[in-house]
């Protein structure tokens, strides 16, 4: 703590040489949250204005703002709202898959104009899984079944090489055509073509096209999202185990055509990611692909911090994304755990951005209601929080370090280096050796009660980094 101080110190008479600190507005204009806990959520915006999250034991939840959630089923046995008499309507796919638990869902809207819920069963000690959908008028349900379309597990089937039939996503791509990719774990991601009437795979694909993963890989929770800006589809995924202390951690692909190739940053073909053979959970095997947007973190605490309590995030991920037409925003809706918490879990979202690279970068806090701005001059530089998110599959969350982001250019501090950033958006850093490309925006730093410059950035290996500038030194 006294090397913190002391640092702080000496980067604060750096700054007041060469800039002005200036803190944003006040108090009066703090935005207002409120936490829902539903896990793996997948979000979808309906008809009614509304925001809607669907996840797993047939929790969800509702908002107006995605930041006020409201809890509207919380699980498939009490509190379930979504679909009655549950345990009869799914009895298909919970005595196939031994269970009466339901994992990772999603919803769509489809052209008749009803909502189209994507359900999976698995009791979770093996791949016996079975995949439902059932449909309602309403996004809130009821929701009527309409039967099982998909199966793992059966005798005769090879759990390395084959998918594990849960955590749906269903999506269109820009021609129209409707898509599922899916998976978790065994032998990896895979993706069908859906017929857009009935919701249905066509028929003759089998699981259909692998994209991904084998010999029990912890990858999961496939999501893809399509950006018009960059004509890229964006493949999500979460690395490692969900649990507060085993590494969940979010990691995206992209590729020009719905079904892939995927590729990393580094141009490797993500059909080659995977566990070798006769491995289990080889995390080291395939540790080295994907671009890792965020994995467990914590921004340390400084000496002008007004909130005294530094959040530590634990396995954020099975997270599923937006892309608002009318305002051009992409937004990133995952859970996570906390330090000290034990599984707690809570929802989050955070605003995304697409680099001058064309990969999106995640906001380092929570969505506030925050727009895109230029950021002024003035308040571009001065001390910074930095986080180095690395690539690794981080049990314990990585925490942040002081660095000096100084007028003429130069980073000095625990980090030393350089940055530019010219239109008041595109920030381009080069720290100890590696250069990050990230976007600067303004967002509301809960521990500082105001709104702050920060920024997110990727090195060309695909590791983020993250920065939020500290308080006002004078």
């Amino acid at each position: 703590m006294k090397r913190k101080s002391a640092v702080l110190c000496i980067l604060l008479a750096l700054l007041m040489m060469s800039s002005t600190f200036a803190t944003a507005a006040g108090k009066e204009d703090a935005p207002v949250f409120k936490s829902v806990s539903v896990h793996d959520p997948s979000i979808i915006k309906a008809d009614d204005g509304y925001y809607y999250i669907f996840g797993s034991h047939m929790a969800a939840a509702r908002s107006e703002d995605l930041m006020n959630w409201k809890s509207i089923s919380t699980n498939a046995q009490s509190g379930c709202t979504l679909v009655n008499n549950v345990q009869t309507q799914m009895k298909e796919a919970l005595s196939w898959a031994k269970t009466n638990t339901f994992w990772a869902p999603d919803v769509q809207q489809l052209a008749d104009g009803r909502y189209y819920y994507y359900y999976c069963t698995c009791e979770g000690s093996s791949p016996l899984s079975a995949m439902g959908l059932a449909v309602s008028d309403k996004p809130e349900g009821p929701y009527e079944n309409l039967g099982v379309f998909l199966k793992s597990g059966a005798r005769g089937y090879d759990a390395t090489n084959y998918p594990n039939v849960v955590d749906p996503h269903t999506f269109f791509d820009k021609n129209g055509k409707l898509w599922m990719v899916y998976g978790s774990y065994s032998g990896g991601i895979f993706i069908l073509e859906m017929d857009p009437q009935t919701g249905f795979p066509l028929e003759g694909q089998g699981y259909g096209k692998k994209l991904l993963g084998k010999n029990h890989s912890r990858i999961e929770g496939p999501y893809i999202l399509y950006s018009p800006e960059t004509d890229y589809y964006y493949l999500f995924l979460s690395f490692g185990g969900l649990n507060a202390n085993d590494g969940y951690n979010i990691r995206v692909c992209r590729s020009k055509n719905p079904d892939g190739p995927y590729e990393d940053a580094l141009g490797q073909d993500m059909i080659k990611c995977g566990g070798k053979a006769g491995t289990f959970f080889n995390d080291v095997d395939y540790v080295g692909y994907g671009v890792k947007l965020m994995g467990g973190y914590k921004f340390d605490l400084t000496e002008t911090d007004t909130n005294r309590t530094a959040l530590a995030y634990r396995s954020p991920g099975h997270n599923s994304a937006y892309y608002d037409e009318e305002t051009g925003r992409y937004f990133i809706i995952f859970h996570t755990r906390f330090a000290n918490s034990g599984e707690t879990f809570s929802v989050r979202v955070h605003q995304m951005y697409m680099n001058e690279d064309g990969w999106p970068v995640v906001s380092p806090v929570r969505y506030g209601g925050e727009t895109a701005q230029p950021i002024e001059v003035e308040k571009q530089s001065g001390l910074y929080k930095l986080l180095l998110h690395g690539r690794d599959i981080n049990r314990k969350e990585h925490v942040s370090q002081l660095a000096a982001l100084r007028a003429d250019g130069t980073v000095a501090g625990d980090l030393n280096g350089s940055w530019k950033c010219e239109d008041g958006r595109n920030v381009t850093l080069t720290l100890e050796g590696k250069t990050y490309h990230g976007v600067l925006h303004t967002a509301w730093d809960s521990n500082q009660e105001a709104w702050t410059t920060m920024f997110s950035a990727l090195d060309e290996e695909g590791a983020a980094l993250w920065g939020i500038r500290a308080g006002d030194a004078n």
